[in-house]
């Protein structure tokens, strides 16, 4: 589902007037029924509804929810405050239809409050929407944090006043919803946290005029498990394994083998059809216990217990018979493994994906993995990306989406930003938001699970992008059932690996 920032919604919005002659009241209106609907369906039991309404456009759009609720039986308290400035056209042109039909619209004067507010069953803040730059200050901040102390339910429109709908963080006195209706798409704070934590609950409703469906440099999509099931590929009868490629999974030491197990467990239950397993040779007896399925490429040991950079024409030799090469899970910081990986990461001519380790040989460097002559997946936690970027991990996280596309462009990659509301972001600057998962996942080995998670994707031929938002969203599904199942405030990865196939079945049931 395409996420539309403030501009693209006002191109919206001109197309539709100017384009396809559909008028502005005419959108209001439907946006208005789409807001009535939601308030019956969510909030059966509110029958005194108080509206608060700012200038413009989305005050209009409360007018007009007021006069429907109005005609429907409810009781209705409308309050408007121009804050000292004029109504939109169709803002007036709503106020004067409620005028006329006698409903009451109390304007208000700065700091004046409207007491019938104080005893509704639901508030709609029709303030604000989208409109706003930057941050409420004065009357408007002040009239915001008063509406803040009351008890009602909020449903909001478009947005909560307050926020930015092209930001992830609030930048002033918010009010917060319970229910945000939004129209044709969501917009950034929607979908981003912590703003979208201050949205409620989403309901995306259409105007009666399709959204673009042209693919705008830099555009913005919320990955829906009704729409990532249509890339899921249903295997033919005939097929076997050496239809679904070969992953060659660098991984593991000897104070990390489990990473290893746990993201060869994964790229077998992902449907790679084969996966070696290229690992220090002493845990050769771990991984055959732990994991029958993979096959294994014993390499040569350093002092610390990690892979030793003599291994590397062996890996080299390996990775030019296998379809995909993927690295990082559990190996360590032994300089020599650091050193082998970064010659294999840019000697190879196969699809790479790094996690975890496998990234810090390109620490401050991302620039390096430009010159890769095949696509490159990289898998960083915020610490892990600010590392790669040179920079703070609270900068990485005071904008995560600029920062998962900045690192995107400079290293040639798809760039996947773990953590909640999972990032996947392509050098060209479009980007993927994931919904799936929650804070169950935080435990450790779940990124080791999406490793071979997404190395299962690549081996068996989907495109580097579609690969890795396939894998973020089957990880954060996968978590969701097991949590669902069992409870308890952490999903354990050997549990998230065994629940793969079962959210495969769940994304494309038959």
């Amino acid at each position: 589902m395409r996420i539309l920032g403030t501009a693209e919604s006002r191109a919206f919005d001109r197309r539709a007037i100017e384009e396809l002659g559909v008028p502005g009241p005419v959108l209001m209106e439907n946006a208005a029924l789409a807001v009535v609907e939601a308030v019956a369906e969510r909030f059966p039991r509110a029958r005194r509804v108080g509206i608060v309404c700012g200038p413009g456009n989305n005050g209009g759009d409360g007018l007009a929810v007021a006069r429907h609720l109005e005609t429907r039986g409810y009781e209705v308290a409308v309050a408007l405050d121009r804050f000292g400035g004029r109504l939109s056209d169709d803002a007036e042109l709503q106020l004067g239809i409620c005028r006329g039909l006698g409903l009451e619209v109390r304007e208000l004067e700065p700091e004046q409050e409207d007491e019938r507010l104080a005893d509704v069953d639901l508030l709609i803040d029709a303030l604000f929407g989208t409109g706003l730059s930057r941050p409420l200050a004065g009357a408007a901040a002040r009239r915001v944090e008063a509406l803040a102390r009351l008890a009602a339910p909020r449903l909001a429109i478009d947005l909560p006043s307050g926020l930015d709908a092209d930001r992830a963080r609030p930048f002033g006195p918010v009010l917060a919803a319970d229910l945000t209706v939004t129209f044709v798409a969501p917009k950034p704070a929607h979908v981003l946290p912590p703003a979208c934590d201050l949205c409620g609950e989403l309901v995306v409703a259409d105007l009666g005029v399709p959204a673009p469906r042209e693919q705008a440099p830099g555009a913005l999509h919320l990955l829906l498990s009704e729409e990532v099931g249509g890339w899921l590929v249903p295997r033919d009868r005939d097929a076997h394994k050496g239809h679904f490629g070969h992953l060659l999974l660098v991984a593991g030491s000897r104070r990390l083998p489990g990473a290893a197990i746990l993201s060869a467990r994964a790229a077998v239950r992902g449907g790679a059809g084969l996966v070696t397993v290229a690992a220090p040779a002493e845990l050769a007896a771990a991984l055959a216990a732990a994991s029958p399925e993979s096959m294994q490429l014993p390499l040569p040991v350093t002092a610390t217990g990690g892979a030793a950079r003599s291994g590397l024409e062996t890996l080299l030799a390996a990775a030019a018979e296998r379809t995909v090469v993927a690295a990082g899970p559990g190996l360590g910081r032994d300089p020599e493994t650091l050193a082998l990986v970064e010659e294999l990461a840019l000697a190879t001519d196969r699809p790479l994906l790094l996690d975890a380790d496998g990234l810090a040989p390109f620490d401050g460097a991302a620039e390096q993995l430009a010159t890769r002559r095949a696509p490159t997946v990289l898998t960083p936690h915020p610490g892990e990306l600010g590392r790669l970027l040179g920079r703070p991990t609270a900068e990485v996280q005071g904008d995560r989406l600029a920062a998962a596309r900045e690192a995107a462009a400079r290293a040639g990659a798809i760039l996947v930003l773990k953590g909640r509301r999972t990032l996947i972001a392509a050098p060209d600057g479009e980007a993927w938001v994931n919904p799936s998962g929650g804070p169950e996942l935080a435990s450790g080995g779940s990124g080791d699970v999406l490793t071979g998670l997404i190395a299962s994707r690549l081996a068996q031929g989907d495109d580097p992008a579609v690969a890795a938002a396939l894998g973020v969203h089957l990880h954060g599904l996968a978590g969701d059932l097991v949590a669902e199942r069992r409870g308890g405030p952490a999903v354990p990865a050997a549990e998230l690996a065994e629940a793969i196939p079962e959210a495969y079945r769940r994304l494309a049931p038959a």
